[in-house]
């Protein structure tokens, strides 16, 4: 039986909370330092699947401003984002868009949309 102790952030809230995470056999058997629910979920969840939002930018025609900034509509695999960044790079939407549009659906099958942050009047 292996323990290991990891010290992370927590990034839920401005807190910050310096979690301490006991992995035991490389499987979170404890978490301590947060001080609310969400910092010990978000432990669990580092420790065994993190996730990220992406935000980024793509290319727009005949748009007011030349690119449109994107959001995922929910959170990514870590391991991921770069991959996800990568297929937005030959994405070009047409003016006008809304804000929450769907600009990418289901990138690269991880099930998450892609969605636009911002209007882009037609030019």
């Amino acid at each position: 039986m292996s323990v290991e102790t990891k010290q992370i952030n927590c990034i839920n809230c401005p807190l910050g909370c310096l979690l301490t995470i006991e992995l035991t056999d490389g499987k979170v058997t404890n978490v301590t330092g947060n001080t609310c629910p969400r910092g010990e979920k978000y432990g669990h969840q580092e420790m065994t699947n993190p996730q990220r939002m992406l935000t980024s930018s793509v290319r727009v025609e005949n748009g007011f401003l030349p690119l449109l900034p994107v959001v995922s509509k929910s959170t990514l695999p870590k391991g991921k984002i770069l991959a996800c960044a990568e297929a937005l790079r030959d994405v070009v939407v047409k003016a006008p868009v809304k804000t929450g549009d769907i600009i990418v659906s289901n990138i690269l099958g991880l099930g998450v949309d892609i969605i636009a942050s911002r209007d882009m009047e037609k030019q």
